[in-house]
């Protein structure tokens, strides 16, 4: 069987990138830039005044003069002022440009204005280029603000539009479709047998897909039965870049999933990793480049197999320049004893220093869904068997 790596490595070798379409810049939050955006202008654009005060030349104050006559407003959004005089002095508004003939600004806090003069108080701090945000000082015109592959979180909006895009090439959002299979299922909401369970894994994978920014996401379910699974998996296949289905995909007679793909043209890129849980888990592509995740139907290999596999492929698919790495230490020893890499639900704990450590919650089985709720996620743990001491680093995949 595959290692957890090779597992990611092989899916990262099938996925097709998914086509760039041009998007209002208010419609791209949670989007993945697709172009560069470079700097408009110098930035800021002109001296920008920082405080509401008065903006004067420094040369008067050195000379000795505390007493300004007001001459003009400056307020922001306006053409620039001059002054007159350098005896004088101009009354000016945060985010203003600095009048002409002006080097510093004195907060309204450390003057007083009355008869139309400003009267400055001596201990004063009256230099050049106090409270002024000089031009170009954060960045010039042509330079590089954002590169393909970023996230458009808030500030990367605020940064594109201060660049003038009011469009912006971004991913697509891939059209995924979530199937759960089996004839247990029974939706939450309706009468329920004893030897029946609930559907919950499709709506704990919708829900992941939403929380994440996906917003095309469909949901099926569907029985096991050959027919029917041939006939609506085709549809979804057609019409969706993505299946991520749940159950069916394991040893029993009526593990109907991987064969049934085959028949509709998906190739099998592997079936089965060494890990625990979510060990029957299988992949495979279409040659029109549909990817399809079979995630086996246990709600906690469910998950696991979702976060650890699925998600960084979409991010990947949508050119995502780098994806977050956290690493954290073990808060207690764990042991396992299967050859098998592990995946442990944790809680994140903080010491009195600050410091994260990873709390291991004790799984009765892949079916031990309620013991994922109230946790952060999960760490991975090297094939088995081993005995990981308390400190131990790995890297924690958050829900």
């Amino acid at each position: 069987m595959l290692t957890p790596a090779e597992a990611q490595t092989l899916i990262q070798r099938h996925l097709t990138c998914l086509p760039i379409e041009s998007l209002p810049l208010a419609q791209c939050s949670g989007a993945v830039l697709r172009e560069n955006v470079y700097a408009e202008r110098d930035q800021p654009p002109f001296d920008r005044v920082t405080m509401d005060g008065f903006a004067l030349d420094s040369r008067a104050w050195r000379e000795g003069r505390r007493s300004f006559p007001i001459l003009d407003v400056q307020a922001a959004g306006d053409a620039p002022r001059k002054l007159a005089t350098h005896e004088g002095c101009v009354e000016v508004m945060t985010g203003a440009v600095l009048p002409q003939g002006c080097d510093c600004v004195v907060p309204f806090e450390r003057a007083a204005a009355s008869d139309g003069q400003a009267s400055v108080q001596p201990d004063a701090d009256v230099a050049p280029g106090r409270n002024v945000h000089r031009r170009a000082s954060d960045g010039k015109q042509g330079d590089l603000l954002l590169k393909a592959g970023t996230v458009l979180r808030a500030p990367e909006i605020a940064v594109a539009a201060s660049a003038g895009m009011s469009r912006v090439r971004v991913s697509s959002q891939p059209a995924v479709m979530v199937v759960s299979t089996g004839n247990e299922l029974i939706e939450p909401g309706e009468p329920i047998l004893d030897h029946q369970v609930r559907r919950s894994n499709a709506y704990a994978v919708a829900a992941m897909l939403r929380q994440r920014g996906f917003s095309r996401v469909g949901d099926d379910h569907l029985p096991d039965d050959p027919p029917a699974l041939r006939s609506r998996l085709r549809l979804h296949l057609d019409t969706h870049d993505v299946l991520i289905m749940s159950g069916g995909v394991s040893m029993g007679r009526y593990d109907y999933v991987p064969q049934v793909l085959a028949e509709l043209g998906v190739t099998t890129v592997f079936h089965r990793i060494a890990q625990r849980p979510g060990k029957p888990m299988w992949f495979g592509v279409l040659e029109s480049g549909q990817a399809v995740f079979a995630l086996p139907g246990n709600p906690v290999s469910t998950l696991v197999c979702l976060v650890r596999y699925v998600m960084p492929a979409l991010y990947e698919a949508m050119g995502l320049l780098s994806q977050r790495v956290e690493r954290i230490a073990l808060a207690e020893p764990v042991e396992l004893t299967a050859p098998l890499a592990s995946f442990v639900p944790v809680e994140v704990d903080y010491d009195e220093w600050a410091r994260p450590w990873a709390r291991p919650r004790a799984l009765n089985t892949s079916g031990d869904f309620p013991t994922l709720a109230g946790s952060d996620g999960f760490v991975e743990l090297p094939c088995g068997p081993n005995t990981f001491p308390k400190g131990f680093v790995t890297r924690l995949y958050r829900w």
